[in-house]
């Protein structure tokens, strides 16, 4: 087997092997489609053989790189959130402490997803259908939205204490995300409830 079989594969034990740049361009068309049909039809129009063909690629060279929509869907998630961050760090947000920097990074998050509110149900449907399979991707998911957390923090190495507070920060703010997305809350709750958590951080201040 090639080394871009092997890479296309997974088979091999370990890191994954670097994509070539012919292979990162084919998963980039991949979750450029995936992100097209998320945004027209949301969860359900991302159907494996649609996306094949939108990105123009074979559907068994698909599941080499995807073995399942939730796989899929959850790496359309980690796409969006790097897009964030990058963003995040040339517009960093102006709030005058870290609490407020964190509920204004959070709002701006949440309203990029207002704008796609199909694309924004179909990940966050993804990481709640997924299983034990989708673990480090999902992990992923969370380890970027730390970044984009304790970049707006801006306090060097945190504490124990901050980390948990992060964490408890990231429950809330998908948590808020979910229920506006099945219209049980407003954007309005939405944003008391993020700013109410973010007053957390305060509470840590003397262990930074």
């Amino acid at each position: 087997m090639t080394a871009e079989n092997r890479a296309d594969h997974g088979t091999d034990h370990g890191p994954a092997a670097p994509l070539t740049e012919r292979q990162e361009e084919r998963r980039r068309r991949i979750l450029d489609a995936s992100t097209r049909l998320a945004s027209r039809g949301g969860f359900d129009a991302v159907q494996m053989r649609e996306v094949a063909e939108e990105a123009g690629v074979a559907l068994g060279t698909l599941y080499r790189y995807f073995p399942s929509k939730v796989h899929l869907l959850v790496a359309v998630m980690q796409d969006q959130l790097r897009h964030l961050h990058t963003t995040l760090r040339k517009r960093p947000p102006a709030g005058a402490d870290p609490a407020e920097r964190v509920a204004e990074t959070l709002m701006r998050a949440f309203r990029a997803l207002q704008r796609e509110p199909q694309l924004a149900d179909a990940m966050v449907r993804a990481l709640i259908f997924a299983d034990r399979s989708v673990s480090a991707e999902v992990d992923e998911v969370s380890r970027l939205t730390t970044a984009i957390v304790l970049d707006a923090m801006g306090t060097g190495h945190p504490t124990p204490a901050r980390r948990s507070v992060v964490r408890v920060i990231e429950h809330t703010w998908h948590s808020a995300l979910i229920t506006w997305l099945s219209g049980r809350s407003s954007i309005a709750q939405v944003k008391i409830d993020i700013e109410t958590v973010c007053r957390l951080i305060d509470v840590t201040a003397g262990d930074a």
